[in-house]
């Protein structure tokens, strides 16, 4: 995500923080690096001309020229008016005293609209509302097969009907929900290739019928400025209370986070990180503008740790380690909570100087995903007791996993290394020599 911004950010940056006095031509000629770096990720003209305009004030202001840290001081001002153009705090969905909170999705085709929709009703369900989905999108049969197939993964039921109008359907759809007690209902749209008059029309009929709480846009976040230019045709004719960026992994440029908030006036409410049903985040206007000055983003990273980590297991897991008992399948079960984190690109980015450090990473999904492959073709004794793995088993466990007997050699060989060096730990051991850890060893009695 934004790979290259955050690199060139980073370098135009770098060459203020260590400087213990700056002038106003230091200024200038790293704003003038930030301009190029913020108009090639594709932001709108007048945003990057507003927010380096904020940012020049202050830079040459007495803010920095008193500040003990002139460098730091300019870099903290470039992080707070970009977490300003991106909107400043979180906003949260709306919310109603009367139930069902009714949530409008609109967009264009191929923007993740459908999927978006089938993403917002999970975590209303984990909030025990109960959220009805409803396939409004009558013009593409194929909507509603998919929308059908999501509710089903994440045990939503689907409104649906083929014979009527969208409003007619939505009418039906309220009254299911009020009659079934569903405390919340998402009600995906038709969508069209570009912004016309009948999307619109059609639009505004459902919105009538609807009476929402929230109308959110889903666009591309990979189409950069014709996302922003295509959340301004639907804001003309639309009421919208907020935007959803969808696809925001794959996007290395930043123009449309960057740009939305300000061109349109509606917040960013959330994100797509993935095509999975759990891949929808809340906007955090701070924590974007971290990741994309390479600062990192800690609190997502602990918040995705939280909402993957079993607790009990965790601890079980970390009693193991302190006793040297940790095998391959107590291995597999962390492995495999980690992976619900997000791919492993999305981790390290949310780690404070990541992006040039993930130049020279040399660690992918696949390299992740062979390792789970090489464990899963393992039996039960052979996890729990890796040294039972001869010559024959090596080759099968490599057939079954579709590596190479050298590559089972290479995972037996560090996770005998990592053993060896909890067995140090755990007897109050080193592995350094001359170098003892008291109190590492056997527990002290209560």
């Amino acid at each position: 995500m934004f790979e290259s911004l955050t690199a060139r950010l980073s370098t135009a940056l770098a060459a203020l923080r260590g400087k213990g006095r700056l002038t106003e031509g230091d200024v200038n000629e790293t704003l003038i690096e930030v301009r190029l770096a913020l108009l090639e990720a594709d932001v709108d003209v007048s945003v990057v001309a507003s927010l380096l305009d904020r940012v020049r004030t202050r830079a040459v202001g007495s803010e920095v020229t008193k500040s003990l840290s002139p460098g730091q001081q300019v870099v903290k001002i470039v992080h707070e008016e970009l977490i300003a153009t991106l909107g400043g705090e979180a906003e949260p969905l709306a919310s109603t005293s009367k139930p069902p909170l009714v949530i409008l999705v609109a967009g264009l085709q191929g923007s993740g609209k459908t999927t978006t929709a089938a993403k917002l009703a999970k975590p209303l369900k984990g909030q025990g509302k109960q959220p009805l989905l409803v396939a409004a999108d009558l013009q593409r049969p194929a909507a509603i097969d998919q929308l059908e197939t999501l509710g089903g993964r994440i045990g939503v039921p689907v409104y649906s009907a083929r014979d009527t109008t969208p409003a007619k359907l939505v009418k039906s759809a309220l009254k299911e929900a009020s009659d079934r007690g569903h405390g919340a209902v998402v009600i995906d749209t038709a969508g069209r290739l570009q912004v016309d008059k009948a999307l619109m029309d059609e639009l505004a009929d459902v919105r009538k019928a609807a009476n929402p709480d929230e109308v959110l846009l889903v666009v591309d976040a990979m189409t950069g400025q014709d996302a922003v230019n295509v959340a301004r045709g639907f804001l003309e004719r639309v009421d919208l209370t907020g935007i959803v960026l969808s696809k925001l992994d794959g996007d290395a440029r930043g123009g449309a986070a960057i740009s939305a908030r300000e061109v349109t006036g509606r917040p960013i409410k959330l994100v797509g990180v993935g095509e999975g049903v759990d891949d929808l985040e809340v906007f955090h206007p701070e924590r974007m503008a971290s990741r994309i000055l390479g600062m990192g983003d800690v609190l997502t990273l602990i918040e995705k740790a939280e909402e993957a980590f079993d607790e009990r297991t965790a601890r079980e897991a970390t009693e193991k380690l302190l006793t040297a008992s940790f095998t391959l399948e107590d291995f597999l079960d962390q492995f495999q909570q980690v992976r619900r984190m997000g791919s492993i690109g999305q981790l390290l980015g949310m780690l404070p100087g990541a992006a040039s450090a993930l130049k020279h990473a040399d660690v992918s999904d696949r390299d992740l995903g062979r390792v789970e492959a090489i464990i899963r073709s393992m039996t039960p004794d052979e996890r729990r007791n890796p040294k039972i793995i001869d010559g024959s088993r090596k080759r099968r466990i490599a057939g079954g996993s579709g590596t190479t007997p050298q590559d089972v050699n290479g995972l037996l060989r560090q996770f005998a290394e990592t053993q060896k060096l909890m067995k140090a730990f755990a007897g109050g051991k080193s592995p350094l020599p001359g170098l003892d850890l008291p109190g590492m060893g056997r527990r002290r009695k209560r």
